[in-house]
Formats: C-alpha cells, sequence, structure tokens
C-alpha cells in the first residue's frame, strides 16, 4: 500500500471485524483506497510531503469511537475526520460535496470552518502519494 522505499511507521493490519465495524458506523461510503490503508496498516505515522507534513493515521477502532462520540462533529461536521498530524491539525474527508472528497487539514486552534480547512489533495489516491514523502523530496 505504502512503498517500502517511503518512511511509514506502520502498525499491523485491521481485523476484517474493525473494518467492517468502520464501513457499516461511517455514515459516508468511504473510498475503498482508506480501507485498503487501514488493512495494510492499522494505524501509522509518517512524513506527508505537503503542509501539515506530517500524518498520524488512527486506528479502525480510534476512528470507530470518534465517529460515535460525535467528537468533532460541534465545530466539523461534513468532515470524515481519519487522522491529524500530532501536532493540532487534523485529517479528514471533506464530505460536503459530491465525491471524489478532497483530504483537507483542520487547524483545531480556529472553529472557522473558512479559515481553518485546507486542501492537501484532490482525493484519497492522490493524498496517498504524498504520504511517507519528506517535503524537500517532493
Amino acid at each position: 500500500m505504502i512503498p517500502e522505499e517511503r518512511e511509514w511507521f506502520k502498525n499491523g493490519g485491521a481485523s476484517s471485524e474493525a473494518l467492517r465495524t468502520l464501513r457499516e458506523q461511517a455514515g459516508v461510503d468511504l473510498p475503498q483506497e482508506y480501507f485498503d490503508l487501514l488493512a495494510f496498516s492499522n494505524g501509522g505515522e509518517g512524513p506527508l510531503a505537503l503542509s501539515p507534513y506530517n500524518f498520524c493515521l488512527y486506528s479502525a477502532e480510534e476512528t470507530i469511537m470518534y465517529k460515535k462520540d460525535k467528537t468533532h462533529d460541534d465545530y466539523f461536521s461534513g468532515f470524515f475526520v481519519f487522522g491529524g498530524n500530532g501536532g493540532g491539525e487534523l485529517i479528514a474527508f471533506d464530505t460536503r460535496n459530491s465525491r471524489p472528497w478532497p483530504v483537507v487539514s483542520i487547524d483545531m486552534t480556529n472553529i472557522s470552518v473558512t479559515e481553518s480547512v485546507h486542501v492537501v489533495a484532490k482525493d484519497f489516491a492522490s493524498f496517498l502519494s504524498l504520504v511517507g514523502v519528506e517535503a524537500e523530496d517532493a
């Protein structure tokens, strides 16, 4: 899923039960490539070639918990959060419009959606091409 020559701190893959539960509870039809990434690495971390320059993938179980608890819904409804940068920014699908959904970063220090949401990639496949790559190598 993420080529071996890239920098990625991989966890073991998600169980089929965790992936099934996430599909059921997501509330949106997430890209298959996202589930493929979780099957490859159920959580993990590595550089990101563009801002916010680091990507911490939430495990399927963490994502389910955040979704159930509606952790991000008060200020960022319409976004499906699946990770962060480890320093105050979330990484999410912007599900407010039609697919393919862009992958965005959300600055958690500013609850204004227009000011805090920035497109990282036009879709998940494009986002994956940036994962595990240092900014100066892009």
